[in-house]
């Protein structure tokens, strides 16, 4: 079977969030994520792909019921690579995913991310 998510993230909304609430790149991206974001100097559209990237993922294995957006790690630095702790590994476990693909990109006032995942149910 075929899984599939994917979301689009407004990036000003984002920059809004960032600036209402500092805490939202720990809460939400895992130490290594928060490491590439801060290495790019926090440019928010890459925190909103990154944070689309985590949804798109999110909606791929069933949605966020019985997970956190950090138990979805984004490792980007070239092609993405996901992987999944806790609550999310043991969705897609139960899913029967061995591995997830994403594509991610943003532009303008939007970033996006596309995730489709093979698995045995």
């Amino acid at each position: 079977m075929l899984y599939t998510g994917v979301d689009i993230v407004e990036i000003k909304r984002v920059g809004k969030i960032i600036e209402e609430h500092p805490e939202f790149i720990s809460r939400f991206f895992t130490e290594r994520e928060g490491e590439y974001l801060y290495g790019k100097k926090l440019a928010v559209q890459h925190v909103a792909a990154g944070f689309a990237a985590k949804e798109a993922v999110s909606k791929c294995i069933g949605g966020l019921s019985g997970l956190r957006l950090k138990d979805i790690e984004i490792i980007r630095g070239g092609r993405p690579e996901v992987l999944l702790w806790g609550g999310a590994r043991n969705k897609a476990g139960l899913l029967g995913i061995k591995s997830i693909s994403l594509s991610i990109s943003h532009e303008d006032d939007y970033a996006v991310a596309f995730a489709a995942a093979e698995g045995d149910e």
